[in-house]
């Protein structure tokens, strides 16, 4: 992580041009739809938004010192990337965002467990990832997460 980047406006000043806006509308539509209780922040070198120790004192299993991550955002080399740890627990998750995206852009998003792809940031469906972030509760994340994740 480039030391200099302590916050979001830190992270989006330093990406490519012709990807701050896209970068800056990913975040806004996750901040606005975001259920109350989760923090953004900068976490493992991206934009993150995690569930806070105040919330969640155990924190995160492979770090406890950190804080429990659940969307993080990301400018690649090749792509813009969203990652939801949610999707990476419900596979009916991940299938209703797959079923969902062609109403907005014709194709198969390019997604993985729990990363999307955007390869062109024209083409990122915002109002689709601002209906993604609204459906999980920093609580029903807690819930997910100790149950499947935290052994």
């Amino acid at each position: 992580m480039n030391p200099g980047i302590r916050t979001p406006d830190d992270y989006i000043k330093q990406v490519p041009a012709e990807r701050q806006e896209s970068m800056k509308l990913l975040r806004e539509v996750i901040n606005q739809n975001l259920p109350d209780g989760f923090s953004e922040c900068i976490s493992y070198g991206m934009i993150g938004w995690v569930v806070p120790h105040s919330l969640y004192a155990p924190g995160y299993h492979c770090d406890p010192g950190l804080p429990l991550p659940f969307i993080s955002i990301a400018s690649q080399k090749n792509f813009i990337s969203l990652y939801h740890m949610g999707m990476y627990i419900l596979p009916e998750l991940r299938e209703w965002f797959m079923a969902e995206y062609p109403k907005y852009f014709p194709g198969k998003p390019d997604i993985s467990k729990s990363c999307i792809r955007f390869k062109k940031p024209d083409r990122i469906p915002f109002q689709l990832v601002g209906a993604l972030a609204a459906r999980m509760t920093p609580q029903a994340w807690i819930e997910l997460y100790e149950r499947e994740l935290k052994k």
